[in-house]
């Protein structure tokens, strides 16, 4: 199997030409205002605008009302959307959209029980579990994670050029999510480290599955 590879917190449209040059298979823009990566509605629609078919882009909301949900649909070419806080299962299939939801990962979260209580999602990303939202470049322990989970599985947290080979090879997920493990500066991506990152990724899946 081909490990997915997306792309979080893109604000410049030579980032989103590097990751889509580099073969990423889905681009990810933040509308959560505490974010550096944050994007206004019209950077965000410029952005959306210039990635091509087949690559899924994905607008990434932290506990937001659903009015300003629908005000980013509606300007944005969105494919995808990624709930980042505690958002309800009813919450998150409301706006007619695909949607994977985020858990962040701790000793003592049942992520089986989790990713039921969302029948509806298209997959289920783990990330790390920090005070406020993100994941703060770091990792968590990827022993905690059930071997089978009810959804497709996108493990981010941490995750770059360096460790993400070691990540696929443990755990086979479906796909990888990476932000600040390929940026220079915050919301500030290099192509360099992006291209680094997609070469383990497929280096990764070139091995015998062990």
């Amino acid at each position: 199997m081909r490990t997915r590879i997306k792309i979080c917190g893109l604000t410049r449209a030579e980032d989103v030409d590097a990751a889509i040059n580099a073969g990423v298979d889905a681009i990810g823009f933040v509308f959560y205002p505490p974010s550096p990566r944050n994007l206004a509605i019209e950077q965000a629609a410029a952005l959306a605008a210039r990635v091509p078919p087949f690559v899924t882009r994905v607008g990434l909301f932290v506990n937001e009302n659903e009015s300003a949900v629908k005000q980013a649909l509606a300007a944005v070419a969105l494919d995808l959307l990624q709930f980042h806080g505690e958002e309800s299962e009813a919450y998150c299939c409301s706006f007619g959209r695909p949607y994977i939801k985020v858990a962040r990962v701790r000793p003592g979260l049942d992520l089986v029980e989790f990713a039921r209580s969302y029948p509806s999602a298209a997959g289920l990303l783990l990330d790390s579990y920090v005070e406020g939202y993100g994941g703060k470049s770091e990792t968590f322990d990827w022993s905690i994670i059930p071997s089978r989970l009810p959804l497709p599985v996108i493990l981010s947290g941490g995750l770059h050029g360096g460790n993400v080979a070691a990540a696929i090879r443990q755990l086979h997920p479906w796909a990888v999510d990476v932000s600040s493990g390929v940026e220079s500066s915050k919301g500030i991506k290099n192509a360099a480290k992006i291209a680094d990152f997609v070469t383990a990724v497929t280096h990764a899946d070139s091995l015998p599955i062990s």
